[in-house]
């Protein structure tokens, strides 16, 4: 995951790229379980989230590294 993205001439490092899909991606995913009832369960919201991320972002940088490996 070495290499940046670059924008009318302003270079962004993909990992910034894949963080802000991940947050988005998150973001959705935790008020699709709050709406469903499923952080009643959770002893920690927060910290269940700050896992939820990582996870999240783990699977967007695979995702891209492999959809930059089939293009190249």
């Amino acid at each position: 995951m070495i290499g940046e993205f670059s924008f009318f001439g302003m270079y962004f490092p993909w990992l910034m790229i894949t963080s802000l899909v991940a947050i988005f991606a998150t973001r959705l995913l935790s008020k699709l379980l709050a709406r469903v009832g499923f952080y009643r369960h959770v002893w920690h919201p927060p910290l269940f989230d700050i896992a939820m991320f990582c996870v999240v972002l783990g699977i967007c940088i695979t995702v891209f590294n492999l959809c930059r490996s089939f293009l190249s």
